[in-house]
């Protein structure tokens, strides 16, 4: 397979992999009845505006449609009917808080006839962070900054956000009071639970102020002195916790998960098979370490390389990767992944790979993710790189920067995850 052919393929199948993650095709079939009062739509992500734009093309122009959406900077689409308003990701502003602000008072509005359609896809968190009394923006941008930069899952990174924010962990829900809820989520989350997208605004949270009190000590996170004070009053009674699991305020909420990585992989493994290539989905929820996650997929490849499996063959995952960092190197789970993945199959001929995330941004960087080939370190040991070095040092966007082998693809509208494939030849 020559090199040319084999990127071409590899950028087609992503771009496959997003249609199949594409709201426009996702929302309209799960969007409800208007009631007999009218619909409200709130929600937050990087995929919100994209969301709000599919209800608005599918919704009944004899029905009342009104509502706010918040998305990242860069994200947005134009809409008649639903505010939407752009703020920051991954780290809070004032911007994303005051959208939220007025989330909550215009859920207070509703009435028993009335519906609020949530729209909620990953990056809600932050962009929906509205800090409770108490607690300052600054304070809650530390916090989520350290427990990022600390390598810990989005399981606790959101526990602690549920119990710091005034919209997370079922509060938009319960602030609707009678009115009916209907979540449309798009995942960006391993297992496609609800109570940890976006951290979960219309979903029961299990957990407890002493389990965010818990994760900020096991990742050593040195909070500002305001929010464990207000986690420790939380821990003792002083404040309500967020809605538990059979709470009355979410017995007329409904959510649905109406898109997940799963799809995604489908529509990449359809694309590729059309033109001729087996596929192995290898997985669909890596949760580990961009490296560690290298490693395993090098010494599955040598293993089929050793059975002779017939090739063309795609190796395809999904998932979500960590990095754990001090926050010096530039690049995000995908490149470390790759770098660490071309380290791994040194002097390994005929095998390119794609590792993006379906957001079109790997961490804060321009870039959606990048690609390699056989080629990738000698050419980069050729303009003076030491791959080895930059991996230790988290700096692989420096890497493929040097080499033209970043993927750039600006925002896609999409937030399933990330997107992975290595093609033999």
């Amino acid at each position: 397979m020559q090199p040319h052919h084999a990127r071409e393929l590899l950028i087609a199948s992503f771009h496959a992999a997003l249609a199949g993650a594409d709201p426009q095709r996702l929302v309209p079939p799960f969007l409800p009845i208007p009631p007999e009062g009218r619909t409200l739509v709130l929600g937050g992500g990087k995929a919100a505006a994209s969301m709000a734009f599919a209800v608005e093309a599918h919704w009944p122009d004899s029905e009342p449609l009104q509502g706010l959406v918040v998305t990242r900077y860069q994200h947005s689409l134009s809409t008649r009917r639903i505010e939407v308003i752009e703020a920051s990701h991954p780290l809070p502003d004032g911007r994303g808080a005051e959208a939220a602000q007025r989330m909550l008072a215009q859920a207070a509005s509703l009435a028993a006839d009335d519906l609020l359609l949530a729209l909620i896809s990953g990056g809600g968190s932050s962009l929906m962070a509205l800090p409770v009394a108490g607690v300052s923006l600054k304070a809650l941008r530390g916090v989520t900054r350290a427990l990022v930069n600390s390598g810990a899952t989005i399981q606790d990174i959101n526990t602690v956000r549920k119990h710091l924010t005034q919209l997370a962990g079922g509060q938009l829900a319960r602030a609707a009071g009678a009115a009916r809820v209907h979540a449309l989520i798009l995942s960006d989350v391993v297992g496609d639970d609800p109570t940890h997208i976006a951290s979960g605004p219309c979903c029961a949270d299990p957990s407890t102020f002493a389990d965010a009190l818990a994760i900020l000590d096991r990742f050593r996170i040195e909070a500002d002195a305001a929010i464990l004070t207000y986690l420790e009053r939380g821990a003792a009674g002083e404040y309500a916790d967020t809605p538990k699991p059979g709470d009355s305020c979410l017995l007329r909420t409904v959510n649905h998960v109406i898109g997940n990585a799963s799809q995604m992989l489908r529509a990449a493994a359809n694309y590729f098979q059309a033109q001729g290539v087996k596929v192995i989905i290898v997985s669909e929820a890596e949760t580990q370490s961009s490296q560690q996650v290298a490693q395993a997929h090098a010494n599955l490849l040598r293993q089929i390389l050793a059975d002779n499996t017939a090739r063309p063959l795609a190796l395809l995952s999904g998932g979500e990767t960590t990095v754990a960092t001090d926050g010096s190197g530039r690049g995000g789970r995908n490149a470390e992944y790759l770098l660490a993945l071309a380290i791994e199959l040194r002097g390994m001929d005929s095998v390119y790979a794609l590792a993006a995330d379906s957001d079109g941004i790997d961490g804060t960087e321009n870039n959606a993710g990048a690609l390699i080939g056989p080629d990738t370190l000698s050419r980069a040991q050729a303009l003076g790189l030491n791959p080895e070095k930059l991996l230790q040092s988290h700096d692989s966007y420096t890497c493929f920067f040097a080499l033209n082998d970043l993927l750039v693809t600006g925002p896609t509208l999409t937030n399933v995850n990330d997107y992975r494939v290595i093609l033999i030849g």
